[in-house]
């Protein structure tokens, strides 16, 4: 018996599907998806947080209280036992000086030095806030604190009023009066320039002085 025997070539090498060409194909118009319903979209999967018409779960857990999450100030951390392994003494420790180092990652954002490890080294030291700590082991090691004020973005300006425009400046009085008489004077003169046209006779008068002239 030879293996060729055994292994038929019938379904060996399936043909793809071919999709959306004309209905002779059998997947054509629709393209297999039938009509109507979730899936016969382009957009058939459902949103991550939807659970079949169930009540989510977000809306199904309470919620009480406030959280302060979306307005608190995120603190880059930076220990005075970092400063005394990674900085030479004398040196001036500033916010880019520390992204330098690895040590924070936005050189523009807020900074605050902390007391954890032993100080021995004398810095100058850059920072938005520093803890109590940290500010009396930087003056013991004869270092020197400099607070720098991180800039914050302006608030968005209110949208104007409906129904209120810009005010006009009033000119003053003697300024209107001159404005006047120079509007009143150009007027005369356009009036002046426009002559009126001779005006044509009467076509019965020219034909009855002929008639005389003939007589």
């Amino acid at each position: 018996m030879l293996i060729s025997d055994l292994l038929g070539k019938t379904g060996r090498h399936k043909r793809r599907k071919r999709i959306g060409r004309g209905i002779g194909s059998g997947h054509g118009k629709t393209s297999g998806r039938g009509t109507k319903g979730m899936g016969a979209h382009s957009s058939d999967r459902a949103h991550r947080m939807n659970e079949g018409g169930q009540m989510p779960l977000f809306r199904r857990i309470p919620k009480r209280g406030f959280s302060n999450a979306q307005f608190r100030t995120e603190y880059q951390v930076v220990n005075v036992g970092t400063l005394e392994e990674r900085f030479e003494a004398g040196v001036r420790v500033t916010p880019q000086a520390l992204k330098g180092m690895g040590l924070i990652h936005d050189a523009e954002g807020p900074v605050k030095i902390l007391g954890t490890g032993e100080l021995t080294k004398k810095f100058e030291v850059e920072a938005t806030t520093f803890s109590l700590s940290a500010s009396e082991k930087i003056a013991k090691a004869g270092g020197k604190i400099i607070a720098v004020i991180v800039p914050q973005p302006p608030a968005p300006k209110p949208p104007p009023k409906p129904g209120v425009g810009k005010l006009k400046k009033e000119a003053p009085a003697g300024e209107e009066a001159a404005a006047k008489g120079e509007a009143k004077k150009e007027k005369g003169e356009k009036k002046e320039k426009k002559e009126k046209p001779p005006k044509k006779e009467k076509q019965g008068g020219e034909k009855a002085g002929g008639e005389a002239e003939k007589a």
